[in-house]
């Protein structure tokens, strides 16, 4: 049998990192059985569904290159085969109508309560007095306009058990379940009842999402068994949380937890994918870089772990903002990957700041393409080339107050010897690296000034910091006319 596998989230709100990764190992499962990966919009909850949401989610899932199989199901279009479902099991027995005035119904919010208040006095949580009535009597209340809902009849002896690819076999006895509601007195079917039978209808014969819908499952195998159907493999993946141990969450943790986040900050959606990969699952090969085509190749249930994962991060630290891991495996892939592939990152990214230039795609290709190869061994984000490399794409670039401290100001004859560096640079028939090279070394043994002084004020004339390439290399990359014009720059001793 073919594998196929759904990823089924519900349109509230941005793709949070956990569903993300739910996405993630679902894809990756599938491929690397062969099989299908599917999308189910579970947008059942019309009030909080919206439009904006289910953007959010495929623009998340394009980002990281999760590509579904077939056509993208809509639960809400299911609704009349959700409601025929139900009333089928009412008619074969395995249901029953509940006549229980809706104010006296336990209702989403107080179930949790209610249960475990009767586990505590002891009450069969199947007690209802509407389960045993008689069909001719439940048929004409229902045909007089009395309202209902349907409940499946949980069987009295007996328990629940499946085999989960994470956690092992799993039970749970049938008295510690109530009479589940399939459909509510207003006509509308519950969770557990639309998401059986949606799977059902779509073939999925495996099941991966996280481990908060282990008590769920055991709900919907009594849903599957009184259908007469086999139930699918499940697998329940550990939760991710957040440093403290509290559960990764929007309500705690806000934007910090959502896709697009690190998306708009200039995350390579082939670094966060690896690194979405790596919470929560281990290769057998412990190797931590992996291409689209390792992780499937590498991905099995079995590496699943059963502890949480975390996600380290520091909320109060803007510098921190984000798992130092995550950052780490971010500038790795700005640092290794091909640089054809990295080149559309960069040009986007400039065009996101204003700073491109139609030019880097004609004339001035092979510049564009060696200085983004130069600058990015430093950088952690795609931010970082319209940020800490905007010297090279625009005259109007910050200085960093510490480089100009210790570079610049901390030696004032600089502001005279800079403009003379310039003058004699400016002389240079080739703008050359060793040609650079020799032409600085005259200059500091003429005016006897240290080498590293000098070279240490020019890249912070140049670039407005005190880090990055060889600065050969630099003055290169901006050629003769701008190097110059940048060693005479009084803008930065005129820095408060």
């Amino acid at each position: 049998m073919t594998v196929r596998v759904r990823f089924a989230p519900s349109p509230t709100g941005y793709l949070h990192i956990g569903s993300a990764r739910t996405a993630l190992f679902n894809f990756l499962y599938a491929r690397s059985k062969g099989g299908k990966f599917l999308l189910r919009i579970e947008d059942t909850d019309l009030e909080r569904s919206t439009e904006e949401s289910v953007k959010s989610i495929l623009e998340g899932l394009e980002w990281l290159g999760l590509t579904p199989d077939e056509e993208i199901v809509f639960q809400s279009r299911n609704k009349e085969k959700h409601v025929a479902t139900a009333f089928r099991l009412l008619e074969t027995g395995k249901a029953y109508r509940d006549f229980t005035p809706k104010e006296e119904t336990v209702t989403s919010k107080n179930i949790k309560e209610a249960i475990v208040e009767r586990a505590r006095e002891k009450k069969d949580l199947r007690n209802n007095p509407y389960r045993d009535l008689p069909k001719e009597e439940s048929d004409r209340r229902a045909a007089a306009g009395e309202p209902f809902a349907i409940r499946l009849k949980v069987p009295r002896e007996g328990k629940t058990c499946f085999e989960d690819a994470v956690y092992g076999l799993q039970e749970r006895e049938f008295s510690d379940i109530e009479d589940l509601v399939l459909l509510r007195s207003d006509g509308h079917p519950l969770y557990n009842l639309a998401v059986v039978c949606d799977d059902i209808e779509m073939g999925i014969t495996d099941v991966i999402r996280g481990q908060d819908h282990l008590t769920n499952t055991h709900k919907q195998i009594l849903i599957y068994e009184a259908l007469g159907v086999t139930p699918p493999r499940f697998a329940h993946l550990p939760l991710i949380l957040a440093p403290g141990g509290k559960k990764l969450s929007k309500r705690y943790h806000g934007e910090i937890v959502s896709l697009t986040t690190y998306r708009d900050a200039g995350f390579l959606p082939e670094a966060f994918r690896n690194f979405l990969a790596l919470l929560g699952w281990s290769p057998k090969n412990n190797k931590e870089i992996m291409t689209m085509e390792e992780l499937i190749e590498n991905f099995s249930l079995e590496g699943i772990h059963k502890s949480n994962a975390i996600f380290n991060f520091d909320p109060n630290n803007p510098k921190r903002w984000t798992d130092d891991k995550a950052i780490w495996m971010n500038s790795e892939y700005i640092r290794t990957m091909p640089l054809e592939k990295l080149l559309p990152y960069v040009k986007e990214e400039l065009k996101k700041a204003k700073l491109w230039r139609e030019e880097y795609d004609k004339d001035e290709r092979v510049w564009f393409e060696r200085t983004v190869d130069v600058i990015r061994e430093r950088f952690f984000t795609l931010k970082d080339f319209s940020t800490q490399g905007r010297a090279y794409f625009a005259e109007d670039y910050d200085f960093d107050e510490k480089a100009v401290e210790k570079n610049l100001k901390k030696h004032p004859e600089l502001q005279t010897l800079m403009p003379e560096l310039a003058s004699k640079l400016e002389k240079l028939n080739e703008f050359t690296h060793d040609q650079i090279e020799q032409a600085i070394r005259s200059f500091v043994e003429e005016k006897q000034i240290s080498f590293g002084i000098v070279m240490n004020a020019a890249r912070t004339l140049l670039t407005g910091t005190a880090v990055g390439p060889s600065i050969f290399t630099v003055f290169e990359l901006l050629g003769k006319e701008k190097s110059t014009m940048r060693l005479r720059s009084q803008i930065p001793w005129n820095q408060n």
